[in-house]
């Protein structure tokens, strides 16, 4: 995996060498010595290793851990945040590097088997609330900007449209509940054809009413006393988040980081309009949308 610019991604991988970078000392050993024992030419690769500067993989780990005598348990341990680590960074490339069919059903797993998801957006529709028509507009926006790998683009496209329609049916899957919160200027971004635009906003209004979704939206009169917009994210089950950047996907596990999304949405969500108020809100954007 190539290295992340995301400093979250880079503070993991920096813990998860400083661990390894402990273990090493513990044994008594310098970078010297373990370099020899590792079969390396110099301690260059052992600092880059332990200083997180390089990817570290589960080789890398099995390797400290043999060298260093480290009991099964710190192993287990040790490949577990590595496996954290690995996880924790998706470039759009590799996401897309099988075609947007293929990237749809990858995440499909984590629809089927969550019981409770929250998603804030500041730039577009929540992925789960979007019309057919609305999907097919951005994924083709989304195979023209990043390298999708497919033979046929067509033919992708509406395959990923398919699977994508067809996984909001947990929608109304029992036992499962759904909250979304969007910003009110995503109402109104011109980002699509305004036929498209309309249908999207009346989908909204249809699909608030199902009684696992809750949608909320923010007013952008809201007083938000400091509260500013966030990047897009989504809660998993209160432990997991996933960040929308630029290049890729930022997933979090730690119990803190995921703490601080949690308390970011409360605030959030308390600046929130619901019910009758948030659909006065869409109706208005139809209105104003020419």
């Amino acid at each position: 995996m190539p290295s992340s610019s995301s400093s979250s991604a880079q503070a993991a991988r920096q813990r998860l060498g400083g661990r390894l970078r402990a273990l090493r000392e513990e044994s008594g050993r310098n970078g010297l010595a373990f370099a020899r024992e590792a079969g390396w030419k110099d301690s260059t690769n052992v600092s880059q290793v332990e200083l997180g500067k390089r990817v570290i993989t589960a080789e890398h780990v099995r390797l400290w851990c043999r060298v260093c005598g480290a009991p099964e348990g710190i192993k287990e341990s040790l490949l577990a945040e590595q496996a954290n680590v690995a996880n924790m960074w998706l470039t759009y490339e590799q996401l897309n590097r099988g075609g947007l069919k293929a990237a749809q059903e990858s995440v499909r797993e984590k629809y089927e088997r969550l019981k409770l998801l929250r998603v804030y957006q500041s730039k577009s529709f929540p992925g789960l609330l979007q019309g057919r028509e609305y999907l097919r507009e951005i994924l083709t926006g989304v195979w023209d900007e990043q390298a999708v790998e497919a033979d046929d683009r067509e033919a992708d496209i509406a395959a990923a449209v398919a699977e994508r329609i067809d996984r909001q049916s947990v929608l109304k899957r029992p036992g499962k509940r759904f909250v979304f919160l969007v910003e009110e200027i995503v109402l109104r971004y011109r980002t699509i054809t305004p036929e498209t635009h309309r249908a999207q906003l009346a989908h909204l209004l249809d699909v608030m009413r199902l009684p696992s979704v809750s949608l909320g939206v923010i007013p952008m009169e809201a007083d938000r006393n400091g509260a500013r917009p966030r990047e897009t994210f989504i809660v998993t089950d209160d432990r997991l988040v996933n960040v929308e950047l630029v290049s890729g996907y930022l997933s979090l596990t730690d119990p803190a980081e995921v703490g601080k999304y949690l308390a970011v949405w409360e605030t959030l969500f308390g600046l929130a309009v619901h019910g009758d108020a948030c659909a006065e809100l869409i109706e208005k954007a139809l209105t104003t949308l020419r």
